[in-house]
């Protein structure tokens, strides 16, 4: 679900590809956090977001990984695992989109969350990653969430948004723990 245009004298940057239901402006809660930093490496950076053992040493915002069919701590295609975060009850997880990085290729990570229950207590989301090296030594991580659901609306009309900052902290600390 990663793409990129390139013309004969400019690249733009490889961007998230989203399925219809989950259209950045059309749930009821989005955001998008990047960073761009030197001295990390896309494969670093990959070993600590898809090594879930990891997560809560670098994001308090994390809590009750679990992986109910099995399989587990390193996310892959998928997979199916939970977790709570954003003071929800764990969610159940499904990894749709692994895709790791290489030479030349940015690594892809996706997955869905959900929570069943009232139209009060229902939230489905997408979680998208992008991780790519980048020319001089940098790297760039990209994360963006939809959420739809009753749940996402009320954060969505705080200032700051609370998921806007839960995920830059995670950001934060995914490339503090990538440059260790």
């Amino acid at each position: 679900m990663v793409t990129q245009k390139t013309t004969e004298n400019t690249t733009t940057q490889h961007a998230i590809a989203w399925p219809e239901k989950y259209l950045p402006g059309t749930g009821d809660n989005f955001v998008s956090n990047e960073v761009i930093v030197r001295g990390v490496t896309a494969a670093a950076v990959w070993h600590y977001l898809t090594d879930t053992s990891t997560w809560e040493s670098y994001y308090d915002n994390v809590a009750d990984i679990s992986f109910p069919q099995g399989g587990g701590p390193e996310l892959r295609d998928g997979l199916r695992f939970s977790f709570g975060t954003f003071g929800f009850p764990p969610l159940d997880a499904h990894v749709v989109e692994f895709q790791a990085p290489a030479d030349g290729v940015p690594g892809g990570l996706s997955w869905t969350a959900k929570q069943d229950g009232t139209p009060e207590e229902r939230l489905d989301v997408l979680h998208a990653w992008l991780v790519e090296d980048l020319p001089g030594g940098r790297v760039r991580v990209l994360t963006q969430e939809t959420q739809i659901g009753r749940p996402a609306a009320e954060p969505a009309r705080q200032t700051p948004n609370p998921m806007l900052n839960g995920h830059q902290a995670w950001l934060d600390g995914l490339v503090a723990a990538a440059s260790k």
